[in-house]
């Protein structure tokens, strides 16, 4: 596979649809450092999962040698995104915006890489554009047009109000991408019939056409709905790194690829060799965890990520010791060695002598961090550290 190809793969993964597919090969394979750009009305300022969908799909470009442009919408925030709503939006204040803005871009830098990252507002050219300018862009499209988008459809036959302004609003996301240039343009897929304009728009204005990308809505915890934190399904940026294990590990088994998919940047061949893991008989928590510990080290650090079992309250981790490990004595007076099954039952580790041998026969007993054969012999005169099952910890001397 080539490297163009390689790059096509990893970007068209999770995607929802690549409107053209053949464009997109077209510019990766130009060598250009191409222009990504996904605009956010600042109206939500407290992200979750859901919404680093794009963010993540954008970190991907940038992986790749890319620029992405963080399109904070404070102009357009003022009209008020109608997509998917049957009713007028309320539109926001400037000082609404602000701060609104404000926490996105706190936030997002936790995804994305600031050195390839531009963050705009859009006010920047819609602030000084002319009357005479945006009836020319008014005039780009038809009340005809507008209506075949689903939301004003359903206004329309419904005699609902929908206001002339709202009309503006796929025209004025579609002239972001004129003034920054964009080549590719990422989106929800409820966000089509928008960034379909925004080709017809460049095209206006002697612009290659960009390449919409759209991605798909992700399910929240429960498997069904859509994350969103008035359904509870969510887990937010923010949230602690115990809080974001324990939500992550519980999630349904059917969520696993999905998540890799839309909120990891493992590469293919990495996501592969797990699900290679899954059908040689892994135990889907392991993997859930894998995913767990990739997204608290995006959002909190490694080290917050290497102890989020423990903030989560859960027992250690494989291979992990706890800092408070017993001590215990056992005395085989007289004896060069003595079998793995009297320490563990002498040590308490074990209720009884055929706890233990069930315990060894299983491969459920650890001296040193190794499996423990069922005839095992243990010298006098040293301590061993040994775990029995999941729980039982200690370091045993020998005496």
């Amino acid at each position: 596979m080539s490297e163009v190809d390689q790059a096509l793969a990893l970007l068209a993964r999770g995607t929802n649809e690549i409107l053209l597919e053949d464009e997109l090969k077209q510019k990766l394979a130009s060598g250009r450092t191409l222009r990504i750009k996904a605009g956010f009305d600042p109206t939500a300022p407290d992200l979750h999962l859901g919404h680093s969908v794009l963010l993540t799909k954008m970190r991907q470009f940038q992986d790749l040698g890319h620029t992405v442009i963080f399109l904070i919408g404070d102009f357009t925030g003022r009209i008020g995104d109608p997509t998917g709503k049957n009713v007028t939006r309320k539109p926001l204040t400037e000082d609404e915006v602000k701060r609104n803005a404000e926490t996105y871009k706190a936030q997002v830098f936790k995804i994305l890489d600031p050195a390839k990252t531009e963050v705009r507002f859009n006010s920047e050219w819609f602030s000084e554009l002319s009357a005479a300018k945006m009836i020319e862009l008014a005039a780009q499209s038809t009340v005809a047009r507008m209506l075949e988008r689903d939301d004003f459809e359903k206004r329309y036959k419904a005699n609902q109000a929908i206001s002339l302004h709202e009309f503006l609003y796929p025209l004025v996301q579609g002239y972001d991408s004129v003034a920054l240039k964009a080549d590719i343009e990422l989106g929800g897929t409820d966000q089509k019939f928008n960034l379909l304009m925004g080709r017809e728009v460049q095209k206006h204005y002697d612009q290659a056409a960009q390449v919409v990308m759209t991605m798909p809505l992700l399910e929240g915890l429960d498997g069904v709905q859509k994350m969103s934190k008035s359904l509870g399904n969510y887990v937010g940026v923010d949230e602690a790194p115990g809080a974001m294990f324990n939500k992550l590990v519980s999630m349904p088994d059917s969520l696993i690829w999905r998540y890799f998919d839309l909120l990891s940047l493992k590469s293919n061949e990495d996501i592969d060799a797990l699900k290679q893991q899954i059908e040689e008989g892994a135990n889907p928590r392991d993997i859930k965890m894998e995913l767990a510990r990739e997204l608290i080290t995006r959002y909190h650090g490694e080290d917050a990520a290497a102890t989020a079992h423990k903030s989560a309250g859960n027992q250690l981790a494989d291979g992990e010791l706890p800092e408070d490990l017993p001590e215990v004595e056992v005395d085989f007076e007289g004896s060069a060695d003595a079998p793995i099954a009297s320490v563990l039952n002498r040590a308490e580790l074990t209720k009884n002598s055929a706890q233990a041998k069930d315990m060894l026969k299983n491969g459920s007993v650890k001296v040193d961090g190794e499996v423990a054969a069922k005839d095992t012999m243990l010298s006098t005169g040293q301590a061993y550290v040994i775990q029995a099952g999941k729980r039982r910890y200690a370091r045993v001397t020998l005496k």
